[in-house]
């Protein structure tokens, strides 16, 4: 990896082995001279949009109010103590996808979006915490940040929002535009505006275990194979009607023992879930669809590119785009492992890739999930 100030005078592996999952970090000027990527009207613009997921929160007279987007109407700038949140920036702005690139010294399928959030002079959203890593890089104004690694993570009942109930800050910070605080997950945290300001939150995927779990018996559901039906040829007259009896519930025991799942099964599930894209994300078709042969002209020329949205990523043998598998053939393996490390393959990787490659990044140019050039 090239050498870049984003992690300040330490190397990424430096960072894992220190400070991720472990301890908070403050780097100055990550990225020096850094500031916002989208002005504040076009942020507001992207809010008011219903493929967009947006949080407006404010607080009056010590209430806090949560209202979810679409946002039509926003507060004056000028009024105190509100705040903006707009989920997946990096889906619709190229810059943003770029800077929520750089941190791919991260997994892909544990990298999740780039958040912006902003507010007015005293605006925040509480004292909280997250159960995923986050980077918050200061992108416009000032941000005052108090932390705490306390260990009571009690929350207020019955509010709108995720507020810690006994928040003690054990250190405070100010960041400046370029700025950025790194924290891992349950790691309490207050953010306050002094001014207006926009603050860039690069989040990390968690999925709970229990998520999983329920999703991978549906996922197996499909390849659940267990002959034959249930019989009691044996059966004996029954001296308690209702009891259900051992016989039936070790003949049942015994057939849905037979149930297995292999490391493949389980690779298969996770790649297609975690690239599953989100609800919200609609994929843009090509307004002057190419055709086959211009498609390939253009490609052979200038390459292609993974949209924005598109997720790509593979296990072994298997690749994964936006929720599909494919099983990946050894003379195929080359270039889509190219396009799913760097999101992007060269005129000369295209042509010297197989019909079959070149067959499937139509398919993909089709459906909005890769662009050529």
């Amino acid at each position: 990896m090239k050498k870049m100030t984003l992690l300040g005078d330490i190397t990424p592996a430096q960072f894992l082995r220190d400070y991720w999952h472990k301890k908070p970090l403050l780097i100055r000027q990550a990225l020096p001279g850094f500031q916002a990527l989208l002005p504040r009207d076009d942020l507001f613009a992207l809010a008011a949009r219903d493929d967009v997921e947006s949080r407006l929160i404010t607080r009056a007279g010590g209430k806090w109010d949560l209202q979810s987007g679409p946002q039509t109407t926003l507060p004056d700038p000028a009024r105190r103590d509100w705040t903006l949140l707009v989920q997946g920036v990096n889906l619709h702005d190229d810059a943003a996808d770029a800077l929520l690139r750089q941190f791919r010294f991260i997994p892909d399928v544990r990298l999740d979006d780039l958040m912006i959030s902003y507010a007015s002079d005293g605006g925040g959203v509480g004292p909280h915490f997250d159960s995923y890593d986050v980077f918050l890089l200061q992108a416009h104004g000032q941000r005052r940040w108090r932390i705490s690694a306390q260990k009571d993570l009690s929350l207020v009942e019955g509010m709108p929002l995720k507020i810690l109930a006994k928040f003690e800050a054990e250190e405070e910070f100010l960041l400046e535009p370029g700025d950025m605080l790194y924290l891992p997950p349950h790691y309490a945290h207050d953010g306050t505006a002094v001014g207006e300001c926009m603050t860039y939150s690069i989040g990390f995927r968690a999925p709970a275990y229990q998520e999983l779990g329920e999703a991978f018996l549906q996922f197996m559901a499909d390849s659940i194979d267990l002959p034959g039906r249930y019989a009691d040829p044996d059966l004996s007259p029954a001296k308690h009607p209702a009891e259900i009896g051992k016989p039936m519930l070790d003949a049942v025991a015994a057939e849905l023992a037979k149930v297995r799942f292999t490391e493949d099964d389980i690779a298969i599930f996770l790649g297609e879930y975690m690239s599953e894209p989100k609800a919200s994300v609609v994929f843009d078709t090509p307004g002057s669809m190419l055709q086959p042969g211009k498609f390939r002209q253009r490609v052979l020329k200038k390459g292609v590119k993974l949209s924005r949205k598109t997720s790509m990523l593979y296990a072994g043998k298997h690749l994964f785009i936006n929720g599909e598998s494919f099983a990946i053939g050894r003379a195929d393996r080359k270039a889509l492992l190219l396009l799913a490390n760097e999101r992007s393959l060269s005129g000369e990787d295209v042509a010297a890739s197989s019909d079959d490659v070149q067959e499937a990044l139509y398919t993909w140019y089709e459906d909005g999930w890769l662009l050529p050039g």
